[in-house]
């Protein structure tokens, strides 16, 4: 994919986005009554809270009744922890649809039990293969491997073909591992002279994860370029070149504040701009119309560009609409 290509395209899909939005949510009904529940592991990590505004605003302005429950962490993705408190929430409210993140498999079989008792269920930022999700009625959310070729080739052009990358994940799941495995693919059928060295695992703690960066570029001192799947990756990456000395062509996920701001200074080179905010309005749209009975597609992809310094204007604009 053309990178300036995939620019153009997510710039129009974000200004249609923001169009829509300002539109009375384009012809999607308001209907007061309808109470939604969101359910989140990591509730407090900062991509997430920029996912609960575009849910909860969306809710806003079509009316819905909507609440957010999940563990209380920024760091600590525990699923155990969360679902009794979906549960406690099911138990003093009833609800008419619910949203339940799904990058883990591990929580496939409490979307199962959700269906079992009649709730339609709705995911996002990942998109399950449909039936292979007992109980899933819809699921939106970028092309996961599609992203990881759009930071490949973004990577492969800045370099002009020769260099060597390092590729971190915040850990081992579906969604990463087939980000990393499209950007490895794509890495050596595009780009043969630039190496990828082996994924290594950088976790959600801060301090520990840029740690593990700068032992990364003090042990390949031919580094020079590095890609992350996680929200963090791109904080974790500047920080740990700073601290190394070293110039490093960074690309990570998510356009919440900091990494524009690591973009904007010149500390990172780009971002994949995942639809963090338009998927999570998205989520609303999809269980308001299943909870008054109508149908919706099960697939509902949103497109997912690498944006750089010249591209994060609407971005700052959205974040600042959603008082993030």
């Amino acid at each position: 994919m053309n990178i300036h290509l995939g620019k153009r395209l997510i710039r129009a899909a974000l200004g249609a986005a923001v169009i829509a939005g300002s539109l009375a949510s384009s012809g999607i009904a308001r209907a007061d009554g309808v109470h939604l529940l969101w359910v989140q592991p990591m509730k407090d990590h900062p991509v997430h809270r920029l996912m609960q505004a575009g849910f909860l605003n969306k809710c806003k302005e079509l009316g819905y009744t909507c609440e957010v429950v999940g563990d209380p962490s920024a760091t600590n993705w525990d699923i155990p922890a969360t679902l009794p408190l979906a549960e406690a929430a099911l138990a003093r409210t009833k609800y008419d649809a619910i949203g339940v993140y799904g990058p883990d498999p591990a929580i496939f079989s409490y979307i199962a039990k959700l269906g079992k008792e009649g709730f339609p269920v709705v995911t996002w930022h990942v998109l399950p293969a449909e039936g292979s999700v007992q109980g899933l009625k819809a699921a939106t959310g970028e092309d996961i491997a599609n992203a990881g070729t759009n930071a490949a080739v973004a990577i492969g052009e800045k370099l002009g073909g020769k260099g060597t990358v390092a590729l971190t994940q915040g850990a081992s799941n579906d969604t990463e591992n087939a980000m990393s495995d499209a950007f490895r693919k794509t890495i050596a059928a595009k780009y043969p002279n630039i190496k990828v060295l082996d994924t290594q695992m950088e976790g959600f703690e801060p301090s520990a994860a840029e740690a593990k960066a700068v032992a990364i570029l003090q042990a390949n001192p031919d580094v020079t370029a590095a890609f992350g799947t996680t929200g963090n990756s791109i904080q974790t990456w500047s920080g740990a070149a700073r601290k190394a000395g070293r110039d490093v062509v960074i690309i990570g996920m998510d356009y919440i504040r900091q990494n524009l701001d690591l973009v904007k200074s010149g500390a990172a080179y780009g971002i994949v701009a995942q639809p963090l905010y338009e998927e999570s309005a998205k989520v609303a749209e999809l269980l308001g119309a299943l909870a008054q009975g109508k149908s919706v597609p099960y697939l509902n992809p949103l497109p997912a560009g690498v944006i750089t310094a010249g591209d994060l204007a609407p971005y700052y604009k959205m974040l600042d609409s959603a008082g993030q």
